[in-house]
């Protein structure tokens, strides 16, 4: 098995307390059937939308970050394991995700 990170994109994150309570509760079940069916290593966490950007080879400049469009910004992450790359991508179809506009980016970990 390889390890593989799920990364989450583009989301609508509005909507009414009991919308959002819905959306929550979909996604709960999501990861725990990825977690039955034994492929979850770590359930990860949203990210705030907020940040730093670091950069410069010698003199590093900070600035506010981070700077993708909001489509692109990463809104969380989900460490699985899966036999390939075509398995992790089968695994991620299932999140609730899509339903409010948003994808998916399906990366192996590369082993070090």
């Amino acid at each position: 098995m390889s390890q593989f990170v799920f990364l989450y994109r583009g989301a609508d994150r509005s909507g009414s307390p009991q919308e959002m309570q819905q959306v929550v509760q979909k996604w709960m079940a999501w990861l725990k059937e990825l977690e039955q069916k034994g492929h979850m290593k770590d359930i990860g966490h949203p990210l705030d939308s907020t940040g730093k950007v670091v950069k410069g080879k010698q003199k590093k400049i900070v600035t506010d970050g981070p700077y993708a469009e909001t489509k692109d910004v990463v809104a969380g992450y989900t460490l699985i394991e899966a036999k390939d790359l075509a398995e992790a991508t089968e695994l991620s179809m299932g999140c609730p995700v899509f339903e409010r506009g948003g994808f998916i980016e399906v990366r192996p970990i590369m082993k070090m």
